[in-house]
């Protein structure tokens, strides 16, 4: 059986502390309530700005994934100076 809680004034739950460990939940976080049948399915959400959603598509994830993999494989170069960024793209 799960943990249970008390509907208090104002429609107010309190999740127990050990799910509130478990899912790594802090005050302040979202979370979202869908009725499934007879059930209420609680889960932890993360609202992004919407000037930073660009980040968040499936293609941005894939390029961020491809240059992980690039930059363990040692397929990246890096640069002190600015000068030696230029000559290397000059060549």
């Amino acid at each position: 059986m799960g943990q249970i809680s008390e509907i208090r004034t104002n429609s107010q739950i309190t999740i127990p502390k050990q799910i509130m460990k478990k899912l790594l939940l802090k005050e302040g976080d979202k979370i979202e309530f869908e009725v499934k049948e007879d059930e209420i399915v609680i889960r932890p959400v993360l609202i992004i700005d919407k000037t930073q959603s660009w980040f968040w598509t499936k293609k941005w994830q894939k390029a961020e994934r491809e240059t992980d993999e690039d930059i363990k494989a040692g397929r990246v170069k890096t640069f002190d100076k600015v000068d030696s960024l230029m000559k290397d793209l000059e060549e």
